[in-house]
């Protein structure tokens, strides 16, 4: 199974000039908790959470009108793309523990999103010799590596 069969598109976005009430604001009416970050291009230069937005707006000590998302975003995102196998985007979100990967295109413009949420509800147990195309215990062991606690280094 390809990441275009399952992923959503089109998907809401923001710029990084766009502030963090305003991200929050679109996160609120599209019912998610992550927005991909894009340049004037409609590249992919980053991803905001929910999460980031809270702890923002906790640490800076600023309204989340008056801090931007290019403040908050560490700039570093992984991706997938459209014709991706869902066994290398399982292998990817395992490795860099991340539930959503924006999807882009080979010039890196925004596509989609696929979500663990999206893989999960495709997931089929494997029956006899079939061979599904996204098996259970893919997607559990996936889950597992994602959730793992992270080792803090020593302070």
């Amino acid at each position: 199974m390809k990441v275009k069969e399952i992923m959503t598109s089109p998907v809401q976005y923001c710029g990084p000039d766009t502030n963090l009430a305003a991200a929050a604001m679109m996160m609120w009416d599209s019912d998610c908790g992550i927005l991909p970050v894009v340049n004037h291009e409609g590249k992919v230069i980053g991803m905001i959470t929910d999460r980031d937005i809270c702890m923002a707006a906790a640490t800076k000590h600023r309204i989340a009108s008056d801090i931007t998302v290019w403040e908050t975003i560490s700039g570093k995102v992984h991706t997938c793309s459209p014709d991706d196998d869902m066994r290398t985007v399982l292998k990817t979100m395992a490795v860099q523990k991340v539930r959503r990967l924006p999807v882009v295109d080979e010039d890196g413009t925004l596509r989609g999103i696929l979500a663990i949420n999206d893989i999960v509800l495709e997931a089929e147990e494997a029956k006899g010799k079939k061979m599904p195309d996204i098996p259970y215990e893919d997607v559990i062991n996936t889950l597992k590596a994602i959730s793992a606690h992270r080792v803090l280094a020593a302070a």
